[in-house]
């Protein structure tokens, strides 16, 4: 009871000292809880959205997507016969069943051809306005698509783009443009996750979707009364047979959501490490804090040690008041990350993700996740202090100020430091010289866990020299306020070490990421460079194929020397090893892509590969499956017939544009498959007649105004949204890591604080000799900068040192130029000043307003 009643009183006594590393707890809980919270509510949205949408049984084609994305290389969604239907209503158990057609291979545009598709990468789906579809959407205005010249869209997104009834949409399919009037606008009575819905009548759907009528994508059923999902799916299937696909209501809601599942795990997880990142830094901070409280209590623990406490009774004391701060924190950063997951859905709705606060979902695993972890952590970061608490003797205590230095621990911290740096340095050596990709990210990891640990462990060590180092370019100019600012970030250098560690963290995978991110950019740019010689690529960035029309427009565009068409197919292969390889995907292109893309072959010539049944095969697959040049491959054609294919070429492995891919002509691949089954092209690439480029690039946009879809990127272009793809992801995650950031800032904070605290005596000392407030304003500031300082060069050497061995990973798979973004390395480095500059401002202010002779009369 006494050991609870002193540690309640030093907890409140110093509460505020308290306050930043319980905003530390909090800060990393909420983050924790947040995630939860957030991936729980959208797993629960889409659990309703599914649930709601399917019907008791689907019956759908064979192989068909249960999301509606186009699996054949047509473009068009899989179809059943229409006489499906008649065939399920005749099974037992069935109270009704109606056709649906959809697909999400659409674009839709307004008059001005502006793309109407959202903007988050949700689906835009277009499909029959159906019995179904009336469960989940409830008409608002107007009324549901009757004829032809007539469409239906969701509320959502007639609000983002301002559509109103009577205006003209375009539907864009592989089958054509069908174009039609808003009839009415129909809202979710579910909430919509961001999807944009456009609704036709059923037969309209049929045509521009398909292109065929009396054709089905799937067939919705309902159970008669007292009829299971199971049992019906049993008697449909047995009236059916086996060449359709037949789903519960259960099954086609887990299959959905297994498609949304793989994302959200990337996302929660991807978010709970950057907390844990988070947690890692705040552990620096609990440390720094219960440290200084110890060593600023000293006299008061020897003097209870004096009176009969025990080392126990004096280490479990620290260990409350670190159970009471992980309490408190954790308890707020429960609730932290509750508000955090709505902020988060509100950010995402301004992204074009909707998610309603009426499905926000608070499991009870969270709260205890978060309370558990922030308790745990704060705990096991105060055992260290609380341990050296009990060790204080109270005679040592009671004749000096502060706790004795441990000159031994010191030497052996050293030395453990020092081995783990080696070692993790080793590692990353190791990972640099490896052969495969795969042995070398182990390695790799391994390198960075345990220089991380060595930089931390050997933290103190490095203070001085670099904390010296600092101070000499730095500090000295300022002349005796400087020198005071260094000597007082050397007086401690445990403290200094630390609190620099915690901002190394977050620095040192800003700075290995930002190494990784420029030199995939610049690797990509030198195999575009080395290897593209079209000039422009055409193509849809939602993955939608090139329809025939597209093509055609881009044939009949001026300044053109000529135009490529890229085609993917699969095929079963039968190598001369005996080997069959399955739905193995075979590119088929004109023979002007030799020319387009400079593949280096280790055998023949790319060009013969486009020779009347002949084909190319890469390095890998030639040795594999013991392919020379003359080797016959067996390739059995989806939808086509079966053709031998003489190997003419054997491509190099060292690529990374069309890394692995095997070439055949397109005039082979009709040879073999109908023409009513040829794949749509992937992408076009075209090149200009020589110096009609600008021509040529106008003329291009131009002849694609009706297809909206797709983009028309030179080289230029093509480069500067490879930078804009990675720089977006970066940015994302330099977000994430701002949290680790913003956590050791408060250690940095916290540091000076209790610094101040415990140099109060001496701060007044200083002011009676004639010390002035700005003099010591501006050393407290200094002190912090150095301190900032410190931990950026370790966090960024460190990190460059990590990026630069990633990169020679990367090299492995053809990513071989290693850049440096100096720009950004500089600019973190400057920032890390003011970083430095901000943390000291309430230390200092508070410390110049201190009253002197009070200050000089503190024990």
């Amino acid at each position: 009871m006494t050991v609870m009643k002193t540690s309640l009183r030093n907890f409140f006594a110093h509460k505020g000292r308290m306050a930043l590393s319980a905003i530390a707890v909090l800060l990393s809980v909420a983050f924790v809880c947040g995630t939860l919270v957030f991936t729980d509510t959208m797993s629960t949205t889409f659990d309703k959205l599914f649930a709601a949408t399917s019907s008791d049984v689907t019956v759908s084609a064979k192989g068909a997507s249960d999301s509606g994305e186009t699996t054949a290389g047509n473009g068009k969604p899989p179809v059943m016969p229409a006489s499906v239907l008649g065939e399920v209503r005749k099974a037992q158990g069935v109270k009704s069943a109606e056709g649906a057609v959809f697909s999400t291979s659409v674009t839709v545009v307004d008059a001005d051809k502006d793309n109407l598709s959202p903007s988050s990468g949700a689906p835009t789906i277009v499909g029959g306005w159906n019995s179904n579809e009336a469960r989940t959407m409830k008409i608002t205005s107007g009324a549901a698509p009757k004829s032809a010249d007539q469409i239906m869209v969701d509320a959502d997104t007639a609000d983002k783009h301002d559509l109103k009834l009577g205006d003209r949409i375009g539907v864009i399919t592989a089958v054509g443009t069908h174009n039609a009037k808003i009839s009415g606008i129909a809202d979710f009575t579910v909430t919509n996750p961001g999807a944009a819905i456009f609704y036709l009548d059923t037969k309209t759907a049929q045509q521009t979707l398909v292109g065929e009528s009396d054709v089905y994508t799937n067939v919705n059923v309902t159970a008669a009364t007292g009829v299971s999902d199971a049992q019906l799916k049993k008697n449909v299937t047995a009236e059916l047979g086996g060449d359709f696909q037949v789903k519960t209501a259960k099954e086609t809601a887990d299959a959905n959501q297994k498609d949304v599942a793989g994302f959200m795990n990337v996302m929660k997880y991807a978010m709970l490490g950057f907390a844990g990142i988070a947690f890692l830094v705040g552990i620096f901070l609990i440390i720094n804090t219960f440290s200084m409280l110890v060593a600023q209590r000293t006299r008061e623990i020897g003097l209870m040690r004096a009176i009969g406490s025990s080392r126990k009774q004096v280490n479990r004391s620290v260990l409350v008041e670190a159970l009471l701060l992980g309490v408190v924190g954790s308890v707020l950063g429960v609730g932290a990350g509750v508000g955090l997951a709505i902020g988060l859905m509100k950010l995402m709705g301004q992204m074009g993700m909707e998610l309603s606060t009426d499905d926000l979902t608070v499991a009870w695993t969270t709260p205890v996740v978060g309370l558990v972890l922030g308790v745990i952590v704060t705990v096991l970061a105060a055992y260290l202090p609380a341990r050296r608490a009990g060790k204080i003797s109270p005679m040592a205590a009671l004749r000096d100020a502060g706790a004795p230095a441990d000159a031994k621990a010191g030497w052996i911290r050293a030395a453990i430091g020092t081995v783990l740096t080696g070692t993790g340095g080793f590692a990353l050596y190791l990972a640099s010289e490896a052969d495969k990709a795969k042995a070398g990210s182990m390695w790799l990891g391994l390198g960075i866990v345990l220089s991380l640990i060595g930089f931390v462990v050997i933290g103190p060590l490095l203070a001085g020299a670099v904390v010296r180092v600092l101070g000499a370019v730095l500090l000295r100019m300022f002349g005796p306020v400087g020198r005071m600012a260094e000597r007082n970030a050397l007086r401690n250098p445990r403290r200094t070490g630390a609190t620099g560690a915690a901002l190394m963290i977050g620095l040192a995978l800003v700075a290995c990421l930002s190494v990784v991110g420029s030199s995939m950019v610049a690797s990509a740019t030198d195999q575009l460079d080395k290897t593209v010689g079209t000039d422009f690529i055409i193509q849809s960035d939602r993955s939608q194929l090139v329809t025939p029309q597209a093509v055609e427009a881009v044939k009949s565009s001026p300044d053109l020397a000529h135009v490529t068409e890229y085609k993917s197919a699969q095929a079963d292969f039968t190598t001369p090893d005996g080997k069959t390889l399955k739905d193995t995907a075979i590119t088929a292109a004109d023979p002007t892509y030799a020319t387009d893309l400079r593949t280096e072959t280790v055998a023949g010539k790319l060009p013969d590969a486009y020779k009347a049944d002949s084909m190319s095969v890469p390095e890998k697959f030639a040795k594999d499956h013991d392919v020379h040049l003359g080797s016959t491959i067996k390739v059995a054609f989806e939808d086509g017939s079966a053709a031998d294919l003489t190997v003419r070429a054997i491509t190099s492995s060292d690529v990374v544009i069309d890394a692995g891919s095997m070439y055949t002509s397109i005039s082979t691949l009709a040879k073999y498959v109908p023409a009513d089954k040829m794949p749509l092209d992937s992408l076009v690439f075209a090149s200009a007649k020589d110096g009609r480029q600008d021509a040529a690039y106008t003329s291009l946009k131009s002849a694609l105004h009706d297809y909206p879809q797709y983009i028309v990127r030179d080289q230029t272009d093509y480069k500067d949204a490879l930078k804009d793809q990675i720089g977006q992801l970066l940015n994302m995650i330099y977000g994430l890591l701002a949290l680790a950031i913003i956590v050791a800032i408060l250690g940095v904070v916290n540091t000076l604080a209790l610094s101040v605290v415990e140099r109060t005596r001496e701060i007044g000392l200083m002011r009676a000799i004639g010390l002035s407030r700005r003099q010591l304003r501006r050393m407290i500031r200094m002190e912090s900068v150095v301190i900032a300082l410190f931990g950026a060069l370790l966090g960024l050497g460190l990190g460059m040192g990590w990026g630069a061995t990633a990169q020679q990973l990367l090299a492995l798979e053809g990513l071989g130029v290693l850049d440096i973004p100096w720009p950004t390395i500089i600019g973190v480095f400057i920032g890390s000043a003011f970083v430095g500059l901000f943390a000291a401002l309430i230390p200092a202010f508070r410390a110049g307003r201190m009253n002197v002779l009070n200050a000089i009369a503190t024990e």
